[in-house]
């Protein structure tokens, strides 16, 4: 396969529900110069077949690979390892792309190019975050993230394939919830700029049935995560975002997923001997920034259950 400037990386594991619509939406690119590379994780319905039948019909270049069951991580990774672009893009099985998506994300001459992405749930489909600029360096991306001022997910960028693989970058496979923001946020310590469209291209799926059940207390070990994350950064001597996982993107992340427990009726006990098990009461008062959300935080503290109470009644508007 000569001339293979994008590698499309697919992981899939019993998706035979979606998987054809995604294959279709990579397909019916309008950009060509690129690969597609299929991990099936040991999917046991009907996934893999479809993917052979969908892709043997297809004049694109891809590879199917096939592994036993590791998770999304392992599918990832293994896909980059098997990959040859110069750059590397990242689709979920369930999710869909417009015809101009890799043609949007190829931008040579930039370590990572970023498009715009909108959830869709049903008939809702969310608003997408509009930049005034068509270009940004990685640090002030990175930041930006870690105070929450922007919304970003993984797949939303191309990666400069001899960023990941010349520092041998790896999506965690010891952990199940925010792996994939973790190895965005190392790879983009290791580039230069951003390139911005504002283009909706990518569409990412939401089947709400499954979010409550397979989420359940442990993303409150996303925590975990920042930490090793912040840690990383030290070892960079990028000292600022270090300090910025601390003292807001860890609060953050402690308050954001304690109010989506109490919104999707969890106890409010487990909730609570959870986040004293992960010591997350002495992690979230080291906020600090924004006023309002500083204000939240110190009401929760000071009596948890009152919060609670209020919340419940007035459903997030505190």
């Amino acid at each position: 396969m000569d001339n293979i400037k994008v590698s499309v990386i697919v992981p899939v594991y019993n998706e035979e529900r979606y998987i054809s619509s995604t294959l279709d939406s990579i397909i019916n690119q309008n950009f060509k110069d690129f690969e597609l590379i299929v991990v099936d994780d040991g999917s046991t319905d009907n996934t893999l077949n479809i993917v052979n039948d969908k892709l043997s019909d297809s004049k694109i270049n891809h590879k199917i690979i096939h592994q036993e069951n590791k998770g999304v991580s392992s599918a990832r990774n293994r896909g980059i390892d098997e990959s040859s672009g110069d750059y590397i893009v990242f689709i979920d099985a369930d999710d869909y792309i417009l015809t101009d998506h890799l043609s949007q994300l190829y931008n040579p001459g930039y370590d990572f190019s970023l498009i715009q992405l909108v959830k869709k749930e049903g008939e809702n489909t969310s608003s997408p975050h509009i930049y005034e600029t068509e270009e940004m360096t990685t640090e002030n991306f990175i930041k930006l993230e870690l105070e929450m001022k922007i919304p970003f997910n993984f797949v939303q960028l191309s990666y400069n394939a001899s960023i990941i693989k010349d520092n041998d970058l790896k999506f965690r496979e010891d952990v199940t919830y925010g792996e994939d923001s973790d190895f965005a946020m190392r790879t983009l310590s290791y580039g230069d700029k951003i390139k911005i469209s504002n283009e909706i291209t990518y569409f990412y799926i939401q089947h709400q049935s499954s979010l409550i059940n397979t989420s359940k207390l442990k993303r409150f070990d996303y925590v975990l995560v920042l930490e090793d994350l912040a840690e990383f950064y030290k070892k960079q001597n990028l000292n600022e975002l270090a300090s910025l996982i601390y003292t807001s993107r860890i609060p953050r992340a402690i308050f954001g997923n304690m109010n989506y427990f109490f919104y999707n009726d969890y106890s409010f006990d487990e909730v609570i001997a959870k986040m004293k098990e992960l010591d997350l009461f002495n992690k979230l008062s080291k906020f600090q920034g924004d006023r309002k959300f500083s204000l939240k935080i110190k009401l929760f503290l000071l009596n948890p259950k009152l919060y609670y109470k209020m919340w419940k009644t007035f459903k997030n508007s505190i």
